[in-house]
């Protein structure tokens, strides 16, 4: 029988997802050489590591700085490159240069990952690396994700998706590995705070960032800032909701959510849901 190993909520992992690892490091040696774009999430992060793993001074892992990437997140690849070794670099990029991108229509992660792919794609150019690759796995299918289309458009590999590792899976190999990351929460760029039809402005980002951590020097692990005008609406992981619920909680995340700039506070009683702000999407579509 299967040797099973549980993690995040009880979700198994073992034989099944170290033959998906052997096949992963399998179709990677096949390349000549390779950028793999590292957003310091857990499936970037060990789509970096195995391509080091495997391809060495061959592989070359790209961090985009811009506006809506969090100065935590690079703290979080800087933890991650001095763990692994991997050899690394940090990119500018400038999608809020494009004003479809500061629409932030529904399709803004679509000018975000076109920006970053059209930047790694002239690195590659550049330096004759023969592909590029970024951590879409398994489960990512199943959410509304504009940013895939932009990498298909330019032939970006999906390693992770190919051999149809799952996130679970992807945790699990992480930590046996090695990888410092292997349990960090779901991550994403500050414009995804941001409401479809608020114009992406680098002070807005810069206000969710600020509101997130003061969350995040009050102990909490997993949560959104949500940004609606000058209200900051919390999605806090249901298991942190009881702790933040007390009254000596409520009134420290409000003093500390108005000294980072909002004039009000509210506490989603739906707690942190990935990619809440789709659910606009649906009502509109009448699903």
């Amino acid at each position: 029988m299967e040797p099973l190993v549980k993690i995040h909520g009880g979700v198994p992992s073992g034989e099944a997802a170290d033959g998906k690892e052997r096949l992963l490091f399998a179709k990677l040696a096949e390349l000549p050489s390779l950028i793999v774009a590292l957003s310091g999430g857990i499936d970037s992060a060990y789509l970096a590591w195995a391509a080091h793993h495997v391809l060495g001074s061959r592989a070359l892992s790209v961090t985009a700085i811009s506006p809506s990437y969090s100065v935590f997140d690079r703290e979080q690849v800087e933890i991650f490159l001095r763990a692994t070794g991997v050899r690394h670099e940090f990119v500018q990029t400038h999608e809020l240069e494009n004003p479809a991108y500061r629409a932030n229509n529904s399709n803004r992660c679509y000018f975000c990952k076109d920006e970053l792919f059209s930047v790694l794609d002239s690195i590659a150019l550049g330096r004759d690396i023969g592909a590029v690759a970024y951590g879409v796995n398994a489960d990512d299918t199943l959410d509304f994700r504009p940013g895939h289309r932009a990498a298909a458009e330019h032939r970006v590999l999906t390693p992770l998706l190919d051999v149809g590792l799952h996130k679970p899976e992807i945790r699990f190999l992480a930590q046996r590995a090695g990888v410092p990351s292997w349990d960090r929460p779901a991550s994403a760029c500050l414009a995804s705070r941001l409401p479809y039809g608020t114009e992406v402005t680098a002070d807005r980002l810069l206000l969710v960032e600020k509101g997130e951590a003061a969350l995040r020097a009050l102990g909490f692990r997993q949560f959104r800032v949500r940004l609606h005008d000058k209200l900051a609406r919390i999605e806090l992981a249901r298991e942190e909701l009881p702790r933040a619920l007390t009254p000596e909680m409520t009134a420290a995340m409000a003093v500390a959510l108005k000294q980072a700039g909002f004039s009000y506070v509210a506490l989603d009683l739906e707690g942190y849901r990935q990619g809440s702000l789709n659910e606009a999407l649906a009502k509109s579509a009448g699903t």
